[in-house]
C-alpha cells in the first residue's frame, strides 16, 4: 500500500495556513457542514409538505404530530449551523454574539414559515397554469426542477434575511447542484413564480423579483461587473442587479445585466442581451430569422465557404 510522502503533507499544510492566515488559524474547522444542512433542508420540506414530501402515511389525526417531529428536527439543526457560522464570524466581530442568538434565529425561522409555505403553494400553482404538460400540482412538487430550486430559494432567503448567509448559501447551492438552478439566497422574489425547464438560470443576490414572473432556461438576471475591477459607486455596488416588475415573461437565453428595470407586463424573448430599462408593456424581441428557399442556401453555403456555385 502506498504511503503519503511526508514533503507533500508539509506542502500541503502550509498552504492551508497561508490560506487560513491568522484569523482562522483556531476556527477554521467550525464551519457550517452541508450534509447537516442538506439534513435541515428536507427536515423544514417534511414539515412543510409532510405528505408529499415528508413521506407520512399515517391517520389524518396524528399528522400535526409528525409535523411537529420534522420541524423540531430542522429548527434544532438550524439552531446548530447558524452556532457554527456566529462562530466562524466571532473573530471578524467588533463585539461578542448573544449566547441565545442562534436559538433567536431558529425561532424567528419558524415564524416565517407558514408564510414560506403560503409563498410555495403560489408557486405551485402558476407552474401548473403555466405548463400545459403539467398533471398536478403533486408532480410538480415532487419532480419540478423548478419547484425544488424555488423551494431551496424561499428556506434559503429567510435564513439569509435573518442573518445566517453561509447557511443560506450553502441550502441555495444544494438547489443548483440538483438542478442547475443557480438563485442567490438575497434575491428577492415575489408570488406565483414559476421557472420552466430552468438549467442554467442564473438569478444575483440584489435581484428583486414581482409577482407572476416565469423565467425560461438560460436566463440570467446579472451585474454588469464584478466588484473590484470598476469605480462603481454604492447604487452599483448594492444594487447589481436586475429589478423585474409583475406579470413578466423572459424566454430562454436572454441575458439582463445591471440595475435595469423590465416593466411590468413585459414580454423579452429569446436571446436577447438587455441592459437598458424595458417600458411596462413592452415586447423585446431578437431579429426575426431570415428563411432562405433550399437552393438560394446553397448558394449562401458555397460563397461563404469560398466554393464556384
Amino acid at each position: 500500500m502506498s504511503s503519503a510522502p511526508p514533503h507533500i503533507v508539509e506542502a500541503l499544510a502550509a498552504l492551508r495556513r497561508q490560506a487560513r492566515g491568522e484569523t482562522h488559524a483556531l476556527g477554521a474547522h467550525r464551519f457550517p457542514d452541508r450534509s447537516r444542512v442538506a439534513l435541515m433542508v428536507e427536515a423544514v420540506a417534511a414539515a412543510l409538505y409532510p405528505v408529499r414530501l415528508g413521506g407520512w402515511r399515517g391517520a389524518h389525526d396524528a399528522e400535526d404530530r409528525f409535523v411537529a417531529d420534522r420541524l423540531g428536527e430542522a429548527l434544532n439543526l438550524v439552531e446548530e449551523q447558524v452556532g457554527i457560522e456566529l462562530a466562524y464570524w466571532q473573530a471578524e466581530a467588533a463585539d461578542a454574539f448573544e449566547p441565545d442568538q442562534p436559538a433567536e434565529v431558529a425561532a424567528w425561522f419558524a415564524e416565517e414559515l407558514p408564510a414560506i409555505r403560503a409563498m410555495l403553494d403560489s408557486d405551485l400553482a402558476a407552474a401548473l397554469i403555466g405548463d400545459p404538460a403539467a398533471r398536478s400540482i403533486d408532480e410538480i412538487l415532487i419532480s419540478y426542477p423548478g419547484a425544488a430550486a424555488i423551494l431551496h430559494h424561499r428556506i434559503a432567503n429567510a435564513l439569509y434575511r435573518l442573518g445566517a448567509p453561509i447557511v443560506a448559501r450553502i441550502a441555495s447551492e444544494l438547489a443548483n447542484a440538483r438542478t442547475g438552478i443557480d438563485i442567490h439566497p438575497g434575491a428577492t422574489i415575489g408570488g406565483s413564480f414559476f421557472i420552466d425547464h430552468g438549467t442554467g438560470v442564473v438569478i444575483g443576490e440584489t435581484a428583486i423579483v414581482g409577482e407572476r414572473v416565469r423565467l425560461y432556461q438560460h436566463v440570467t438576471l446579472g451585474a454588469r461587473a464584478p466588484i473590484g475591477l470598476s469605480s462603481d459607486g454604492p447604487r452599483e455596488r448594492l444594487a447589481r442587479h436586475p429589478i423585474v416588475e409583475d406579470d413578466v415573461t423572459i424566454y430562454a437565453g436572454t441575458t439582463i445585466l445591471g440595475r435595469v428595470r423590465i416593466g411590468a407586463g413585459s414580454v423579452i424573448g429569446g436571446n436577447v442581451w438587455l441592459l437598458d430599462d424595458v417600458p411596462s408593456g413592452s415586447v423585446v424581441a431578437q431579429p426575426v430569422a431570415t428563411i432562405l428557399p433550399l437552393q438560394k442556401a446553397a448558394d449562401l453555403d458555397a460563397r461563404l465557404h469560398g466554393r464556384d456555385g
